[in-house]
């Protein structure tokens, strides 16, 4: 576990989160309410230092590598995607999308960044370090969130409703998909998305939860209750929580959302 010592900053605000352990790979599309619906767990999250965000920014894709954050932002005429000093919010390195494309989820797997757009069914794909467009792939439906499960080789990708879809990382072709539950019944909104050690993170649209997915049978194991994190002073300006980023090497996590002007950094600790 890497030390957070060199981020510690002032505490800004404190939420409930839960943790659970990594679970295994998915299986075939399940019908709803066939998962568990076992009470999720709830922890809380303390604020370890807030950082400046691009107030601008209409966050859609989040993810850390190393230090270098990868941003996917939204609108029509105004999507791009970053590389950003996390710790500054200083946009080191920028490609605009076409003005008819809206930006979505964004994810890393080796030298290569996949980016969604919403309503457009393009899932672009692009050299990580120049961020230029080495290739396309088509897909049905919407497209919101995105992650790579590495332990089990295979995308995860979002598209607004209760449903997650797996897919191939070099072909982007759908391999299965699961129905996600909460308390055993289906979870719509589930938009960006975070692999991490075998579990799938997602913001829920349209409020202030995070929750942890077992992608294998599509149950909400752990609910977050992110609130409060902006203070109201800067809140007005501001649109929703939309924004998870696992920090390498550590349990922590970066968050932000939709024209917010911080990024917070978290841990999550027992309540």
């Amino acid at each position: 576990m890497r030390s957070l010592g060199r981020w510690t900053g002032a505490v800004v605000a404190t939420v409930a989160v839960a943790v659970l352990p990594a679970t295994s790979a998915p299986r075939e599309t399940e019908p709803a309410g066939a998962a568990t619906s076992a009470t999720p767990e709830r922890l809380r999250a303390e604020v370890v230092g807030s950082y400046p965000h691009d107030p601008e920014a209409f966050t859609q894709g989040f993810e850390l590598r190393g230090d270098a954050l990868y941003e996917s932002t939204g609108r029509y005429g105004d999507s791009d995607v970053r590389v950003v000093d996390w710790e500054s919010g200083t946009v080191e390195h920028r490609v605009e999308l076409p003005d008819t494309a809206f930006g979505e989820g964004l994810t890393l797997v080796d030298d290569t960044v996949w980016q969604l757009t919403w309503r457009e069914g393009t899932a672009f794909r692009r050299d990580a370090e120049t961020l230029e467009e080495t290739g396309r792939a088509s897909y049905d439906g919407e497209g919101w969130g995105l992650c790579y499960a590495e332990d089990a080789g295979h995308l995860v990708m979002s598209d607004g409703s209760d449903e997650l879809t797996f897919r191939d990382p070099a072909t982007f072709e759908a391999l299965s998909s699961t129905s996600v539950t909460l308390d055993g019944e289906p979870l719509d909104n589930v938009n960006e998305l975070e692999c991490v050690d075998g579990a799938v993170w997602a913001n829920v649209w349209q409020s202030d939860d995070i929750v942890r997915i077992d992608p294998a049978s599509g149950a909400v194991e752990a609910v977050v209750d992110a609130s409060g994190l902006l203070p109201e002073s800067e809140r007005e300006d501001a649109d929703v929580l939309n924004g998870i980023a696992a920090l390498p090497d550590s349990d922590a996590f970066l968050l932000t959302g939709k024209l917010w002007p911080r990024s917070f950094l978290v841990e999550f600790v027992p309540e």
